[in-house]
C-alpha cells in the first residue's frame, strides 16, 4: 500500500513547532505533498527541513519570501522532477512541483499544486481565474501517456456538501460558479470535459458533509463548531484513482489551518 499525505503548512516552521514530525514518525507515509511553505531554501537547510522523518524533501518555492510554496517529501528516488509550469507568474509564486516515477512499463507522476486564493480582493481573483484558465489545458496534455496524483490546496470548494456555510458564501472567492465549474469540468462531469481527473477522496466518501473539511477560518469559532471547508484534494487519473482503498483527515492536532488528507493507494512506486 501506497500512502500519500496532502498538507497545507502555513509555514513549515510552524508547522513542525506545533507537532508534524512526531505525526510523520508515527505514521510513516511513503510521500507527503505540502503547499505554503513560506520559506527559502537557505531557510529550510538552516533548520534542518529539507528531509523530514527520512523523507528527502524536492521544493518549489516562492521568490517572494515568506510566500507560498510547494514542495513534496518522499521515501522513493524519483527518476526526474518538474519545477513549475507556466514559466510565468505563477512559477515566480512557486505553485507546482512535480516528481515523476518512470519505468519501461509505467509513467507515474506526484505532483504538488497550490491553487491562488482570491479572497483578498479582485486583482487576486483575476490571477486565480488566468491559473485556472491556463492550467486545464496544461493537465490535459500532462495526462497523455501519464498517469498522476495531483495533491494540494485547491481553494474550491465544488459541491454543497464541501463547506459548512454554502448559501452565504456562493459570492465568495472559492465557491465563486466560475471555479466551481471548472472542477466541475476538470471532474468530467460535463461533456465538454477533456480531462477526466477523478476526486479520490468524494470517490472513497461520495456522501460525507462536516466530516469531510480540511480548512477552518481562524476567525471566530470555526474549527471549534466545525464550519470548514473542503479545499485539499487529490485529483487523479482514473487508472490511479481506481487503486484508492483508504481515506483520513487528520484532526487530532492542529498542524496549520488545514488538515492532512492521507489516501491509501493499492501499488507501489
Amino acid at each position: 500500500m501506497f500512502h500519500l499525505t496532502s498538507l497545507n503548512l502555513n509555514g513549515i516552521r510552524s508547522a513542525v513547532n506545533k507537532g508534524l514530525v512526531p505525526w510523520l514518525e508515527k505514521n510513516k507515509p511513503d510521500c507527503m505533498c505540502v503547499q505554503e511553505v513560506k520559506a527559502q531554501l537557505p531557510d529550510l537547510e538552516k533548520a534542518q527541513l529539507t528531509q523530514l522523518d527520512g523523507m528527502q524533501g524536492y521544493f518549489h518555492l516562492a521568490q517572494k519570501k515568506g510566500y507560498s510554496g510547494v514542495g513534496i517529501y518522499t521515501r522513493h528516488t524519483p527518476s526526474d522532477v518538474v519545477y513549475g509550469w507556466d514559466q510565468g507568474e505563477f512559477d515566480d509564486e512557486g505553485r507546482y512541483i512535480e516528481l515523476r516515477f518512470d519505468s519501461p512499463s509505467k509513467k507515474r507522476s506526484i505532483i504538488s499544486a497550490y491553487f491562488p486564493s482570491g479572497s483578498s480582493g479582485e486583482e487576486r481573483q483575476a490571477a486565480k481565474f488566468r491559473f485556472l484558465a491556463g492550467f486545464y489545458p496544461y493537465l490535459n496534455a500532462l495526462q497523455q501517456g501519464r498517469e498522476f496524483i495531483l495533491c494540494g490546496d485547491i481553494n474550491i470548494a465544488h459541491q454543497q456538501a464541501d463547506l459548512k456555510n454554502w448559501r452565504s458564501n456562493q459570492k465568495n472567492s472559492g465557491f465563486l460558479p466560475e471555479e466551481r465549474e471548472w472542477m466541475t469540468q476538470l471532474l468530467n462531469d460535463t461533456q465538454d470535459a477533456r480531462v477526466p481527473l477523478v476526486d479520490v477522496y468524494r470517490s472513497l466518501q461520495p456522501d460525507t458533509t462536516d466530516a469531510c473539511y480540511t480548512w477552518w477560518s481562524n476567525r471566530g469559532q470555526a474549527y471549534a463548531n466545525n464550519v470548514g471547508w473542503r479545499l485539499d484534494y487529490h485529483l487523479a487519473t482514473p487508472a490511479i484513482a481506481q487503486l484508492a482503498r483508504s481515506e483520513h483527515i487528520y484532526k487530532g492536532e492542529k498542524f496549520s489551518d488545514h488538515a492532512p488528507l492521507t489516501i491509501g493507494y493499492d501499488f507501489q512506486l
